[in-house]
């Protein structure tokens, strides 16, 4: 993988647009990215962290910090990396989303973060994926590292270097894990731990089953079986096997065979006995069915003697009835002529009733009009006249009832006119205003534009005088924090120079003590053994407080941590020194007060830019409106004239036709007040007319039909059997009579005839019994006692038959879980023999995990390609070795890490390196490691690789050694960039990315390959 270019634009430090074009340091191979603390050279790398992968470490995750807090509300914020490999080359454009200053109104909206992903083909851009989701999983593709695996191998950040030599072994597996993927293996070592769990589970729910299921038989062995093997004490008071027994399963299961036999024998012999109650009970049952049936047809002849006196006793009524049926038949002939006749004479009754009603009505109200005295043909011609007459003067009326419409339409037309009349005139009065109006608001307008014009300026010179005004509140409140912070860290300064001499004053001491150790066990006559002179004239005094190693060692530990509090507070009050100064910047060198006054008088000017707008827009508006309302009174003035012209007309021709229906009017009116009453009086004659003569027609049809009617029916009555109709009259009887009187006589004679059969047949069948009822309860008690005889065969028959089945399904299951107990318990030692060892328990004694035995070859292959630079390095004093050694305390082992030093020949932790050492290991195991996680994913190519800091731990003879190192890095086309303060390497590094903070806050970036030799010129 190779970088080619990187564009930032409102991210960190850097507001405008700043291109680094990587490909112009391609002959050099190395480069130096250089410039002051806060600057903006660790930015760059954020840049690239964050155009691959959406994120930069330094900020854990924080990406609204990315937006550079220069920008304006309307700069964008994007970061540009293009990149090739395998062939192809990329770019990925990203942008954090942040919150930004509305453009109107107050507060801040969201912006949404974006990415964008295209491939250079033929020379052009081609999209590939857009959105930051889709463009990710693109370059998981691409790249074939992920975020943990880029920071390890190409972008080594700062203070990113001792964190894998010094981490303890469950910190180093981590990162190993992260880095190799390797959580794969901690995934077999939970299925192990599974799988010895699951067998642990089956053996004992086998055992468990076994026990179950010989319990549960022993508590079904037949009652006064004990075992004979057993002896007293395997039975209780029952006889069976208490559930505490301490007899071996197989014993038990033994016990539970020979206990079957008996419990079959028992059942075999109830089912005989349930046989012999079955055949006691059926002849039982047959003897009492004799008996009942006797008693049936004895109580069955008693009620058969009793029904048929009944029936004899009816006869005579039946008789009486029979007649009565058959004068009711002849009678019924007669019922069609005898209803027709009183039906007729009803009618006729009714017609002449209706006819004088009529009459009489007429003479009550004073209508009579002589209408009684006209025969029927006379009443007929008079209601066809009137028929006539009401024709034409319902249409008359029809007329009339529009008149009082037509006249108001016309009368309202007539109003009209003179209101759009009226109308007219006053919109030509108004339109001669209008233009008079709209001169007056061009005068008020030229001034108006002129102050609304510079309102824009003005919103930006206000935005500008906040930013300047928040910045030098912000620089106001940081300046108390600055000086607690640089008091603070004098402080210490001040502690850390203590803990330094007071390491050096013990290490004097010791030194001064050495020679008081060595004269206390001088001998006369023996050797010195510093000057080998057996003569001791001045032998050294021991000095009165000697200083052990724990003294040196508590000393050393109080010097770092002085010196490291020391550090933190330096960094703290360069961090606050340079928030301030950066404030200050941005703030112009305005002090608050200067900044509020200058933004007092921006919000002034932009309030009055805005009054100035708004009352531009509302006279803009007053012209258009004039322009639409002259317009809309010219239109007006054409309809309404068109209008006029035709209602005028419409006027005439409503007087022409009012004219017309006032003459028919009249005409149909006669003497009468309106024509709807001449109507309504000539209705009411013709329908008196019509009543009257439609009730003499129905008289007369009426009277003609009784007469007919009375003749046949006395002709019919005289050739009957019936002396009169009265006779007649009275023997009628309706269907339902008839039909019951039927019914009663068919009844009766069946029932006779069918009491009489069944008397004779029982009389026959019980002949030779006796005339008393027989008793039954004899035979009942026998069945009884026979049925529970044989109830009670059936239950036991059933309940022995069932506990010698379950007994031998309970010991055939409980042998076959005896088999399947002995299988799970050899697989049980296989498995938790394997599952320990991979978890790294005994018989494992390095006390490994599956997962550490994998991850320590692939340390062991970090540590041999560290160790090839580390030896040049170090001119051959140090070289990493990986130790496999037991942690203390039951801590996870294998992936230890030691320093073997060739001056003594031992080897010792790594913390015991010094800065400077500690750097160059660290160095030397992040490049191993980038090499053995390069091949590990997949062989990518590291064609570009950055390096922060570090490097002024060194000093110039092993800064030399690191240099030649890292040129060994650049050889086959790669580039590798280094940030560093240290001056021996901008005067070595010709080629040089020189960041810049500018006096006005934001940073620049100035690309130049001889960069070193203008700055140390100047």
């Amino acid at each position: 993988m190779k970088l080619h270019r990187i564009e930032l634009e409102g991210f960190g430090p850097f507001r405008e647009r700043q291109v680094v074009d990587l490909d112009a340091f391609g002959a050099d191979g190395i480069f130096l990215i250089s410039g002051r603390t806060g600057a903006g050279k660790s930015s760059v790398l954020d840049g690239i962290c964050f155009a691959l992968y959406g994120g930069v470490p330094r900020y854990d995750g924080a990406e609204k910090r990315l937006r550079s807090d220069h920008c304006g509300p309307d700069d964008p914020t994007s970061v540009a990396v293009e990149f090739s490999t395998g062939g192809r080359r990329f770019r990925v454009t990203r942008s954090p989303d942040y919150p930004r200053r509305k453009r109107r109104g107050e507060g801040f909206t969201v912006v949404a973060a974006d990415a964008e992903l295209a491939e250079l083909v033929d020379g052009a851009w081609r999209g590939l994926a857009s959105g930051p989701r889709q463009v990710g999983m693109e370059l998981d593709e691409i790249l074939g590292l992920s975020q943990q695996q880029f920071l390890q191998v190409i972008l080594l950040a700062q203070n990113r270097f001792a964190e894998f030599l010094l981490a303890k072994n469950d910190d180093r597996q981590k990162l190993l894990r992260r880095l190799f993927g390797t959580r794969t293996y901690e995934d077999y070592l939970h299925a192990f731990e599974e799988r010895r769990r699951a067998v642990e589970r089956e053996v004992a729910d086998a055992t468990g089953a076994a026990v179950l299921l010989l319990g549960e038989a022993e508590r079904l062995l037949p009652v006064g079986e004990p075992d004979e093997s057993s002896g007293d004490d395997a039975t209780d008071d029952a006889g069976a096997p208490p559930p505490s027994s301490s007899l071996a399963v197989g014993a038990r299961l033994e016990a539970v065979e020979r206990g079957a036999q008996p419990a079959d024998y028992r059942a075999e012999t109830l089912r005989n006995a349930r046989d012999a109650a079955e055949a006691a009970h059926r002849r039982a049952e047959d003897h009492h069915a004799g008996v009942l049936r006797l008693r049936q047809m004895q109580e069955d002849r008693a009620r058969s003697r009793r029904a048929l006196a009944e029936l004899e006793a009816e006869i005579p009524a039946v008789d009486l009835a029979r007649r009565e049926l058959a004068t009711a038949r002849d009678a019924e002939a007669l019922r069609a002529p005898l209803d027709a006749a009183d039906t007729a004479d009803a009618e006729r009754t009714t017609a002449a009733a209706a006819v004088q009603m009529l009459v009489d009505e007429l003479r009550i109200t004073g209508e009579d009009d002589d209408l009684s005295a006209f025969s029927l043909d006379e009443l007929d011609a008079l209601v066809l006249e009137l028929t006539g007459d009401l024709a034409v003067w319902r249409e008359a009326q029809i007329v009339e009832k529009t008149m009082d419409a037509a006249e108001r339409a016309l009368a309202d037309d007539v109003a009209r006119i003179r209101d759009e009349e009226e109308l007219i005139a006053r919109l030509d009065a108004d339109r001669a205003r209008i233009p008079v109006q709209r001169a007056a608001v061009d005068v008020e307008l030229a001034p108006v534009r002129d102050a609304a014009a510079g309102v824009d300026a003005a919103r930006t010179r206000r935005d500008e005088a906040q930013v300047r005004r928040d910045a030098a509140a912000q620089a106001a409140d940081l300046a108390p924090l600055t000086v607690i912070a640089e008091e603070a860290s004098l402080a210490a300064a001040e502690a850390a120079a203590a803990a330094n001499e007071a390491v050096v004053s013990l290490l004097r001491r010791r030194a001064a003590d050495r020679a008081g150790s060595l004269a206390a066990d001088l001998v006369d006559g023996e050797p010195c053994p510093v000057c080998g002179s057996a003569e001791h004239p001045h032998p050294a005094e021991p000095t009165s407080e000697p200083v052990s190693d724990g003294d040196i060692e508590r000393a050393e530990a109080a010097q770092q941590q002085a010196a490291e509090r020391a550090r933190r507070a330096a960094e703290e009050f360069r961090a606050a020194r340079e928030a301030q100064a950066a404030a200050a910047a941005r703030a112009g060198g305005l002090e608050l007060d200067d900044a509020a006054a200058a933004l007092g008088a921006a919000e002034a000017a932009v309030s009055a830019g805005e009054a100035a707008v708004a009352e531009r827009d509302r006279l803009l508006a007053t012209l258009e409106t004039l322009t639409v309302l002259e317009a809309d009174a010219a239109q007006e003035r054409e309809r309404l004239a068109a209008h006029l012209a035709a209602l005028r007309e419409e006027v005439s021709a409503r007087e022409a036709g009012l004219r017309e229906k006032r003459r028919v009017v009249a005409a149909a009116r006669g003497d009468h007040d309106s024509v709807a009453a001449r109507v309504h009086a000539t209705t009411l004659r013709r329908d008196r007319a019509t009543r009257l003569a439609a009730a003499r027609r129905v008289g007369e049809t009426a009277a003609a039909a009784a007469d007919r009617a009375a003749v046949d029916r006395d002709g019919r009555v005289a050739a009957s059997g019936f002396p009169d109709v009265v006779a007649a009259r009275d023997a009628l009887r309706t269907a339902a009579a008839r039909d019951a009187l039927d019914e009663r006589i068919r009844t009766h004679e069946a029932a006779l005839r069918a009491e009489r059969d069944r008397l004779r047949d029982l009389e026959l069948a019980l002949a030779g019994e006796p005339e008393e009822l027989v008793d039954v309860s004899a035979a009942e008690s026998a069945l009884a006692a026979a049925r529970d005889a044989w109830v009670a065969a059936v239950d036991a028959a059933a309940d022995a038959g069932a506990t010698a089945e379950r007994l031998r399904t309970l010991r055939d299951r409980a042998r076959a879980a005896l088999g399947d107990v002995a299988e799970l318990a050899d697989e049980h030692q296989i498995v938790a023999r394997l599952a320990d060892t991979v978890a790294g328990r005994a018989p494992n004694t390095h006390r490994m995990t599956l997962e550490s035995f994998v991850l320590a070859a692939e340390l062991e292959e970090i540590v041999a390609a560290a160790n090839l630079r580390l030896g040049d390095m170090s001119s051959g004093r140090y070289q990493l070795r990986h130790t496999d050694a037991l942690a203390a305390r039951g801590a996870a082992s294998g992936l230890g890490l030691e320093i073997l030093d060739a001056h003594t020949g031992a080897a010792r932790p790594a913390h015991s390196l010094s800065g400077g050492e500690t750097f160059l290991a660290s160095l030397a195991l992040a490049l191993g490691l980038a090499e053995v996680v390069t091949a590990r994913a997949g062989g990518v190519r590291l064609d570009t690789l950055f390096i922060d800091e570090g490097f002024g731990s060194l000093d110039d003879d092993t800064l030399e050694l690191a240099m030649a190192t890292l040129d060994e890095l650049r050889q086959g086309g790669r580039t590798v960039g280094l940030i560093s303060h240290v001056a021996t390497m901008k005067e070595r590094i010709a080629a040089q990315l020189h960041v810049r903070a500018t006096p006005q806050g934001p940073s620049v970036i100035r690309q130049d390959a001889a960069v070193a030799a203008s700055l140390l010129s100047a």
